[in-house]
């Protein structure tokens, strides 16, 4: 009986070589498949033949969910367990098939313990490359999915992959490997991982190999190598590992590729730098050790028709090094606020977005740069524009913040002046109805600034944005939060200091709404309404 079995079988294989379509069609209506399921055992001969038949029967697509219901999948996942080769490479490629592209059914492997068991295979099985292969596939196929990566992060897939790694030498191999190894370092346990599994000099290695190369292949392996070493560094202790207190060689070694000439290790570097540059301390080391030269003279290169993504990364890292105080004022006398200005002709929305988040955190706190920025007409003007980039509420946001800045920043009355012919004040009265507290709350402290210090000259376009309605309609709301009404009391007693505002602070009845704020939970919004409604009491 094994033998006629054995001659149905290559019958059913050839007949599938020669007309794979049409012979699956004819194996789905004679229900050969549900006798299948009790011919994958690891005692039966014809089991490899099985399995091939179903791979190729499962190549197309009609017949995937047709293998599933007659109860395929369960017995081929136990053939994973078995020492046959030839068995586990058509077992493997038959659960493939069934489950390509298929998220419900690659779920359902992974509750069912592929995971590990393919982690062990790809260890046991090394030498095979057919089987390795056949590992790399699945992998590639069930790291996409988020639930896979906690179950890889309890296998020593990592150490596995990097020994891989190591010994291959075609590109198409690394490619492979590249693919699986991408997205399961998306998770942050799986990095730390690759990092202790010795990963990171492999990629430093490849940068070497290739980085002089014009070949494809090698252009095609420093980009994905440098692009990993990049994911690598987000995780906090993956990066934290690799920095070494800022004496670690693989620091030293990507701190190399800012000046370089290939555009990718410049783009890697600079990233790097901003992962490296997520906490006060790596930040403080990087600038004292003098990282900020390095991005300017990078950024340097790129002014004229530059590279874009370079301009957004160098421009991320120094945004980052700017974040802890004391590295303001050393990065404003290097010149960082200059070299940035240079790209305000750009009309790329990322650049924008990041010259001007830059900006605003260089000059936290930073009078003098406030003022001499503030009284810059040129940027002033640029910020009023993409005030009303529309289409970008990123560059939109941060330039109604970087406006407010200069002004909470200076105190300045030449800025203040600067602002209002510019027509940047009816912006500020607009971000004061932002849905985001702190640009609220940004935008009415800038404006009780003006008030306080240039009323004469802001008066008209205060008048033009409607603030005092708006002050009117923030008070009223009770979803104003706390510090939103102190501040708009704060303003509206500036505010009567001019005739025309007064007049319309008067009739729109502010003391009924004000009195009802005396018995505020918050203490200090009561008290400030106590002081507001005496004062307009005064006025009156």
């Amino acid at each position: 009986r094994a033998d006629s079995l054995e001659g149905c079988l290559d019958c059913l294989l050839q007949a599938l070589a020669q007309n794979n379509t049409e012979t699956s069609e004819k194996i789905q209506k004679s229900g050969v498949l549900q006798v299948f399921a009790s011919l994958l055992t690891p005692q039966s001969s014809c089991t490899a033949k099985v399995a091939n038949i179903i791979a190729e029967v499962a190549r197309n697509e009609f017949m995937r969910n047709p293998c599933v219901d007659a109860g395929l999948i369960p017995p081929l996942v136990q053939l994973l367990n078995c020492k046959d080769q030839e068995v586990l490479l058509q077992t493997g490629r038959a659960l493939g098939n069934i489950c390509y592209d298929s998220h419900t059914l690659q779920s359902q492997l992974i509750n069912m313990g592929v995971i590990p068991t393919l982690v062990k295979l790809l260890g046991i099985h090394c030498q095979n490359a057919a089987l390795t292969e056949m590992c790399l596939v699945a992998f590639g196929n069930l790291a996409e999915l988020e639930s896979s990566k906690e179950q890889f992060a309890y296998t020593n897939i990592a150490e596995e992959l990097v020994k891989l790694f190591k010994k291959q030498i075609e590109h198409d191999k690394k490619e492979m490997i590249f693919e699986v190894l991408a997205p399961l370092a998306e998770n942050d346990v799986i990095k730390l991982q690759l990092v202790e599994a010795g990963l990171v000099e492999c990629l430093l290695e490849i940068v070497q190999k290739t980085v002089d190369s014009d070949k494809e292949d090698d252009i095609a392996e420093l980009k994905t190598a440098s692009d990993l070493m990049v994911l690598l560094l987000l995780g906090d202790e993956s990066m934290q590992k690799l920095f070494e207190g800022g004496k670690g060689s693989v620091f030293q070694r990507v701190l190399s590729w800012i000046p370089s000439n290939s555009h990718q290790l410049q783009l890697a570097g600079a990233l790097a730098i901003a992962n490296f540059a997520r906490n006060d301390g790596n930040c403080i080391h990087m600038v004292d050790n003098g990282i900020v030269q390095k991005l300017m003279d990078l950024l340097d290169r790129h002014v004229e028709d530059g590279n874009v993504t370079v301009q957004h990364a160098a421009l991320s890292a120094l945004r980052n090094l700017a974040i802890p105080v004391v590295n303001k004022a050393k990065m404003l006398s290097a010149g960082v606020a200059e070299a940035v200005l240079k790209f305000l002709r750009s009309e790329m929305p990322p650049v924008q977005f990041k010259l001007l988040g830059t900006l605003r955190m260089l000059i936290d706190a930073q009078a003098e740069a406030a003022e001499q920025l503030g009284k810059n007409v040129k940027l002033v003007e640029r910020l009023v524009e993409w005030c009303e980039a529309k289409d970008h509420a990123g560059v939109m946001g941060e330039s109604n913040r970087l406006l407010s800045a200069l002004i909470r920043h200076s105190k300045s009355k030449d800025v203040i002046r600067t602002i209002v012919q510019s027509g940047g004040i009816k912006h500020l009265v607009t971000m004061a109805t932002s849905e985001h507290v702190i640009m609220q709350n940004e935008a009415l402290v800038a404006l009780a600034l003006i008030a306080a210090l240039e009323l004469v000259t802001a008066e008209k376009d205060l008048e033009n944005a409607q603030l005092v309605q708006i002050l009117h309609r923030l008070l009223s709301d009770d979803r104003s939060a706390p510090e939103i009404k102190y501040n708009s009391m704060v303003l509206i007693c500036a505010l009567i200091g001019s005739e025309p505002l007064q007049k319309e602070v008067q009739s729109m009845a502010f003391l009924e709404v004000i009195s009802k704020l005396r018995g505020h939970e918050n203490k200090t919004v009561a008290q400030q309404a106590s002081l507001t409604e005496q004062r307009l009491a005064v006025e009156s």
